[in-house]
């Protein structure tokens, strides 16, 4: 421990945290070229999805639609919840979700519809058995269409994929779209209507029941089981600089996709002949996919936060972090312990700073990390990276003025980069070097940092 003047910072004082959060960088506005393509892509969405209702209604009457749509989106919210909870350490834009979602359930389901539809009255009048294209045609084309929308984005936007993560989420989210339509189908037309029909609406009503027993509490997670497999390929697309591996991943994704979702009609249609067939492969292949699949995903949530962690800490070196914000950023645990102490600081203000500040310090981690790996050879989108890691260190340092200095219990200190300035309570201020575990959280001011270390690239 040595004696020392505190080190000058680069501290911007306000009087309160709402004024320091009033200061934080506004998000960025779409351009008007933007705000007419977002238009445009959601009307195409929108307009796909009220051709497939209207379908649904003139063909099997709108009773039937109504109940169909009724049953069919019960586990609708459980499911997206799922994929949010998931995706927590780096939440993707609103829009990209919405849209990965309408897709699923619009366009996707339009259509399979219509090529299902047609491949059916093909087979008939070739004399063969429907169950070809429930095996062979319906796992490719709905498939395909399931992971299309993810895909353009993946094309259009390609920094929408920050890891594995993302690709699950967004193509889980396509699947529970599908899901949702294909089971107002089955639900409301081929479950309650077609029964009701020939046996009254008791009878509809208890078929109806039954499906949704198997087809939504028992094989509600199948459709997004099979198309996250293409989603774990995009995934690590976007997260390699080799060019054979960015294309054959999604395709390996999707192949792997199609056979699983084959397999399951399989085994649905050889369980006509045996049941028992079709609870093999529920009990000894698909649940311990599923399960594995569970766990693969609760695994890699858990890498995305130890990666921050690891990676920030050539920011705390350089003096743009502090080490206990960068531990506080390791787990989910660390992370709402660091917003309850933001919200008892500083109040409702402290509690929006912080959740931000968790947000943009994983994104300029998996930014670092993807500039480590060699994502951004071409000299514009490594400036364009290099632009945004600027942007997102002015946004970090903007929403720590808002919790920083207003704990009255703790000391003030400074992190200089290599060690802590303290102002003990007898006015001197001594230098301590960093504890090996870091207290999870202590307000700490920076000094003026260094710049930000230059990406080594790797092949």
């Amino acid at each position: 421990m040595t004696e020392a003047a505190e080190p000058v910072t680069n501290e911007q004082a306000y009087a309160t945290a709402a004024l320091a959060l009033a200061a934080a960088p506004p998000a960025k506005r779409s351009d008007r070229r933007r705000l007419w393509t977002l238009i445009l892509v959601m009307g195409f969405i929108a307009a796909c999805g009220v051709a497939v209702l209207a379908f649904f209604g003139f063909s099997g009457g709108w009773t039937a639609l109504v109940i169909g749509v009724g049953a069919a989106v019960i586990p609708v919210p459980v499911l997206v919840f799922c994929f949010l909870w998931l995706d927590r350490y780096e939440p993707e834009p609103v829009k990209y979700l919405v849209f990965v979602f309408g897709w699923g359930a619009c366009v996707a389901t339009g259509v399979a519809l219509v090529v299902n539809t047609t491949s059916s009255y093909l087979a008939d009048r070739a004399g063969l058995s429907d169950a070809l294209v429930a095996v062979l045609v319906a796992p490719f084309i709905e498939e395909s269409m399931k992971a299309l929308g993810p895909i353009l984005l993946f094309w259009r936007r390609p920094r929408a994929y920050s890891g594995i993560i993302d690709g699950i989420v967004y193509c889980g989210l396509s699947a529970t779209g599908f899901a949702m339509v294909e089971n107002i189908l089955y639900l409301g037309f081929k479950g309650y209507a077609d029964t009701a029909e020939k046996n009254g609406p008791v009878s509809g009503a208890a078929v109806l029941v039954g499906i949704f027993i198997v087809r939504i509490l028992m094989t509600g997670f199948a459709h997004p089981l099979f198309t996250s497999m293409t989603g774990i390929g995009l995934g690590i697309a976007s997260r390699t600089s080799n060019r054979t591996v960015r294309f054959l991943a999604p395709v390996a994704g999707l192949l792997l996709a199609m056979m699983l979702h084959g397999a399951w009609n399989l085994m649905s249609v050889t369980a006509t002949a045996s049941a028992w067939v079709l609870l093999y492969g529920y009990f000894a292949v698909m649940m311990p996919i599923f399960l594995c699949m569970v766990g693969f995903a609760l695994w890699l949530r858990a890498h995305e936060g130890r990666m921050t962690e690891r990676v920030l800490g050539e920011y705390a070196r350089a003096g743009w972090f502090s080490p206990p914000e960068v531990a506080a950023l390791g787990t989910l645990g660390r992370r709402l312990a660091a917003r309850r102490w933001a919200r008892r600081v500083a109040g409702d203000a402290g509690d929006k700073a912080m959740k931000a500040f968790q947000f943009d310090a994983t994104r300029l981690a998996l930014l670092r990390d993807g500039l480590r790996r060699g994502l951004d050879k071409e000299p514009r989108r490594r400036q364009e990276a290099l632009v945004e890691e600027l942007r997102l260190l002015q946004a970090l340092q903007a929403y720590r003025q808002v919790f920083v200095g207003r704990d009255p219990q703790a000391p003030r200190a400074v992190w200089d980069g290599s060690q802590y300035h303290i102002t003990f309570p007898d006015g001197v201020v001594r230098v301590l070097d960093a504890p090996p575990t870091p207290v999870v959280p202590v307000p700490v001011v920076l000094a003026p940092p260094q710049p930000p270390p230059m990406p080594v690239y790797y092949r």
